[in-house]
């Protein structure tokens, strides 16, 4: 079991990263539609659904990435301060209720769009010479596959929470500042922080005692 779930995390962790690549390709597009656009006066129909489809790809194939960080929006104001138990009750309880039913819903009607879409040859019809759009739907029920594997993983980590008490440790990604490497980089001693005229804290509460 605990293999099947390492899978599944590093199978969408690699999704993501892949997709991920997007923003830059996404970013590049839209330069190059602007400057064609102004210094070249020679815009692209077709270019702005070009934008929407990339960008509504890297939303829906990075949401099982995100959810295996835990990276989605939370209200943390109270969860925050829940023993691991309470929090993964609760969290249970939700994927139960809500987040199961809605992303069966999600790949089931996902793959009914992508099928007809796929039949009839779909294109969008948003801006003149509008381009197909029919793999851009079959990434719906794609979204909703990962999404709902993830969910399986994410529940089953929630049930060894209840019975060990604690979460259990997951496979670390890239973050944005990584503190801990910070603080093994940064070493400075008090002698130094007297030649910078900064006090040491023994020596302030010392100093605020007398």
């Amino acid at each position: 079991m605990q293999k099947f779930l390492r899978v599944v995390d590093q199978v969408n962790t690699w999704i993501g990263q892949l997709f991920g690549w997007f923003v830059l390709a996404l970013t590049l597009f839209v330069t190059y539609e602007v400057f064609s656009r102004y210094a070249l006066g020679a815009p692209h129909s077709w270019a702005f659904d070009a934008m929407n489809m990339m960008y509504g790809t890297l939303f829906m194939m990075a949401g099982a990435y995100t959810l295996s960080k835990n990276g989605h929006v939370r209200g943390d104001v109270l969860y925050g301060f829940f023993p691991p138990r309470l929090q993964a009750g609760l969290d249970l309880s939700l994927y139960i209720l809500f987040f199961i039913p809605g992303v069966v819903a999600l790949a089931w009607a996902g793959y009914n769009y992508a099928s007809e879409s796929w039949v009839i040859n779909e294109h969008s019809t948003i801006t003149a010479d509008g381009p197909p759009i029919y793999p851009f739907k079959a990434i719906i029920p794609l979204a909703g596959v990962t999404l709902l594997f993830q969910g399986f993983v994410e529940m089953v980590y929630c049930v060894q929470c209840l019975k060990q008490g604690e979460w259990p440790k997951r496979d670390k990604d890239v973050e944005e500042v990584d503190v801990d490497k910070l603080k093994d980089m940064v070493h400075v001693s008090e002698e130094d922080m007297k030649q910078l005229g900064i006090e040491p804290d023994d020596q302030k509460r010392e100093g605020n005692q007398q």
